[in-house]
């Protein structure tokens, strides 16, 4: 049996997700010579005889993660899926190979899982991976997803969370807030609803922000795009938590700081509208949203002319010695550290 040494309880919410994750994991070793990139990188990376292949998990939960209030089963299953190849796109490789398990209590007819399937079926479809497994079980309440994600590429493929170093250019690709709007959108109609049993909301004007929320796209052409352009990051992360939290993974790992500057965040013109409609700012939402799932990389100056004006991707700060911090710098020219902002997963909220 295990014994309790220490009676104190220390709340999962003070740790935070990364934070649980290092403490719980800080102790294992890596022994086997196969294993290239353990915990702590968007994937876990294994030596092969083809060269490498990566290989990361995600957990979705019902009332944690999506409300089936608001969420079509069918777009919940496309999203899973993304939410997974999104992190093998963050090491610059491509998603091969998925498995799907799932817990499922009695309230769910087969019709309802045919229908979440057919979501599965369509990512799978459009990134061309091949579903080879999973598991069901039975859930006490609500719905349960895992899935897994693996991808294959070349030995010097994958692009890990460390290797920025000072004078590199930061770049995101996309444009960042929409998903966290969307979401402030569907909860705001969700609660008309519950007043007005017979109100039927108008998307259409929220339609790019909601498809962000409800359907986003893993950025699986911005691999290809800068394996076209030859331009290798030197550090790349995917944004699920936020433009603030992502950059300081960046910074912590490749030990660097970084100046990010304000006036550079790329804002779709819906999120800069609907910002305004909810009084928010949209300089924070861009910052600690989340769920954006763009790709957040770093990049060797020489590199900046390959890059230069494409409408894909947006330089919007650089890296700088550790020793000089994470900054925000404002429109009106302020320095603000930078600090993380993103959803908790364990927030008692």
């Amino acid at each position: 049996m295990f014994e309790d040494k220490d009676p104190q309880r220390t709340s999962l919410e003070s740790l935070g997700e990364f934070g649980l994750i290092h403490h719980l994991t800080r102790e294992f070793k890596m022994t086997h010579p196969a294993t290239r990139v353990g915990v702590g990188d968007d994937a876990a990376v294994l030596k092969t005889e083809a060269g490498a292949m990566a290989w990361s998990t995600d957990m979705l939960v019902e009332g944690v993660h999506f409300d089936l209030a608001y969420t079509p089963l069918a777009h919940l299953g496309y999203k899973a899926v993304v939410v997974n190849l999104s992190d093998i796109c963050a090491m610059g490789m491509t998603p091969s190979h998925i498995t799907v398990s799932l817990a499922v209590s009695n309230r769910f007819p087969l019709e309802a899982l045919e229908e979440l399937y057919s979501g599965i079926r369509r990512a799978c479809e459009v990134y061309k991976v091949d579903l080879v497994g999973g598991d069901t079980t039975s859930s006490t309440r609500g719905l349960i997803l895992s899935l897994s994600v693996m991808g294959m590429a070349s030995e010097d493929a994958p692009v890990l969370r460390k290797g920025a170093s000072p004078n590199d250019l930061l770049v995101v690709s996309g444009d960042l807030g929409g998903a966290y709007m969307g979401l402030q959108v569907l909860r705001r109609e969700q609660e008309v609803f519950k007043a007005n049993p017979n109100h039927r909301p108008d998307l259409e004007p929220y339609a790019y922000i909601v498809e962000r929320q409800l359907k986003p796209e893993a950025r699986a052409d911005v691999v290809e795009l800068l394996q076209k352009l030859e331009v290798r990051p030197t550090a790349m992360i995917d944004i699920s938590d936020g433009l603030s939290s992502e950059t300081l993974h960046l910074c912590q790992a490749g030990e660097v700081g970084c100046a990010l500057y304000e006036e550079k965040i790329p804002l779709d013109p819906t999120v800069i509208s609907v910002c305004e409609e909810f009084n928010l700012d949209s300089t924070t939402i861009a910052l600690s949203g989340g769920e954006d799932y763009e790709l957040l990389f770093t990049i060797a100056q020489e590199d900046y002319p390959k890059i230069k004006g494409n409408p894909n991707l947006t330089v919007i700060g650089h890296m700088t010695e550790a020793s000089a911090g994470t900054h925000l710098i404002t429109r009106a020219g302020t320095s603000i550290p930078l600090q993380a902002r993103g959803w908790n997963a364990f927030d008692a909220e």
